[in-house]
């Protein structure tokens, strides 16, 4: 007589592509070790896919070239249980995307993450510490509740629960779960984590997020705006420098907002490139429902001390029980949503920073009122910057970014210029309303 069959677990080597969606393959846990050095099959037109699951048949690739799909073991995340006691574990490594005798590809984000921590390290003793905040709406069929209440705690409190559980089984240091502004709206913020294990954490909340709501059976969008009343779902990024030995060195006590010489390089560099960055953080036709004035998002591109309507935004600091001001001292990225690649969206910040540093760029574009509030002439005197209103501004802004281009490889370029192209084509019959709709699904 046969012996009973029962399921394999099963380990998934994934890839986190230029639209933030999380790929691909899994075999036997029991057989890791077959798949430590050579990976797992890939195909290079996997990377020109829109959200709407289309290849762009403009993309580089083809039918033509294969790839490995190399795991990085550290980056290991397990959850054996949750909600559903029949749901398996679930268990998927990180990797990075490589030609088959080993070398890099061109267009791999997280590789490209990789490489640019790798230049802070080595061209300015930088490294960096960085936390991701995602905001989302859990659709859970209850009744309404007020903003930020307790009821409203309470409605998400077994989810919420298990989600922090499994994060923290998962190693991504949940801090808090909180309900938000919107309607079924939540945010999850998570302990900060030094270079390329910032943004894999940004895909384990993500993931992590979405399996919890898988077993209890509860809808959940990361959407930037799930239709077009509802309150915007963001993405902030908070960043501070270091040097190699752990010393924070953004802040500079004898300046007027803490911001040291450093810092202020870095700030101008983000905030000229804005513009064409918006492309990679804010890279779908919704985002740009998101990036308006008095949205609590950003539609200009300036810095702020505790402005939520500024770009980029100095947060603020608390000296109860003795704390360092130096070791909390942050930047908060605002003009990011959860249709971005954490990989490539963190590293094309980056890029802008190291960019500022370089070209000593000053530190003009500061503002604590709402940038709306003040007329065209008072902008113009601080060099604040409108950020582009549709998807297609953004594209053209990068195009015209000399610096950028020359900073970012052709081959990922030319993947993220065909595949945002056909996107475009695919959704510009799409009314506002419609457009909500049609990524709220998506993502």
């Amino acid at each position: 007589m046969s012996a009973r069959l029962s399921p394999l677990p099963m380990t998934t080597i994934v890839t986190t592509d230029l639209i933030g969606v999380t790929r691909g393959r899994s075999f036997p846990t029991d057989e890791l070790e077959t798949y430590q050095v050579a990976g797992c099959g890939w195909v290079p037109a996997n990377s020109a896919l829109t959200p709407q699951d289309i290849i762009a048949s403009s993309n580089p690739w083809g039918a033509y070239g294969d790839l490995r799909l190399i795991p990085d073991l550290s980056s290991r995340v397990t959850v054996n249980n949750g909600p559903d006691a029949n749901a398996p574990a679930l268990d998927f490594i990180h990797g990075d995307i490589r030609e088959t005798d080993g070398r890099p590809w061109g267009a791999c984000p997280r590789t490209l993450l990789r490489n640019e921590v790798e230049r802070y390290r080595d061209e300015l003793g930088l490294q960096i510490n960085a936390a991701f905040e995602h905001e989302f709406n859990l659709g859970s069929g209850a009744a309404e509740h007020l903003a930020f209440s307790l009821e409203a705690q309470r409605q998400g409190a077994e989810f919420g629960g298990w989600l922090l559980s499994a994060l923290r089984a998962g190693g991504v240091e949940p801090e808090m779960f909180l309900p938000e502004y919107g309607k079924h709206q939540y945010e999850i913020t998570c302990r900060p984590a030094l270079g390329v294990a910032a943004a894999d954490r940004a895909v384990n909340v993500r993931e992590i997020t979405r399996e919890i709501a898988r077993q209890m059976g509860l809808g959940l969008s990361f959407a930037p705006k799930t239709s077009e009343q509802a309150v915007c779902n963001g993405v902030h990024l908070h960043v501070s420098l270091q040097d190699l030995a752990g010393h924070p060195v953004m802040y500079d006590a004898g300046t007027t907002n803490g911001l040291s010489t450093l810092g202020q390089h870095w700030a101008a560099g983000v905030l000229h490139y804005l513009p064409a960055l918006c492309a990679f953080t804010a890279p779908t036709p919704v985002s740009y429902e998101r990036l308006q004035p008095h949205h609590w998002s950003a539609s200009y591109a300036c810095l702020g001390q505790r402005n939520r309507e500024a770009a980029l935004r100095i947060c603020p600091t608390v000296s109860l029980g003795g704390k360092a001001v130096a070791a909390q001292y942050n930047l908060e990225f605002r003009a990011m949503d959860a249709t971005a690649s954490p990989h490539l969206a963190m590293a094309a910040l980056l890029i802008a920073g190291r960019l500022g540093i370089e070209q000593r760029l000053a530190l003009n574009a500061i503002t604590d009122e709402v940038p709306d509030s003040l007329n065209e002439e008072q902008r113009q005197a601080r060099g604040i910057v409108a950020l582009p209103a549709s998807l297609s501004q953004a594209l053209e802004c990068l195009r015209n970014s000399e610096a950028l281009i020359e900073a970012l490889p052709s081959a990922l370029l030319d993947t993220w210029f065909a595949l945002k192209t056909e996107e475009l084509r695919l959704t510009e019959q799409l009314s506002p309303a419609d457009l909500c709709e049609h990524y709220a699904r998506l993502y």
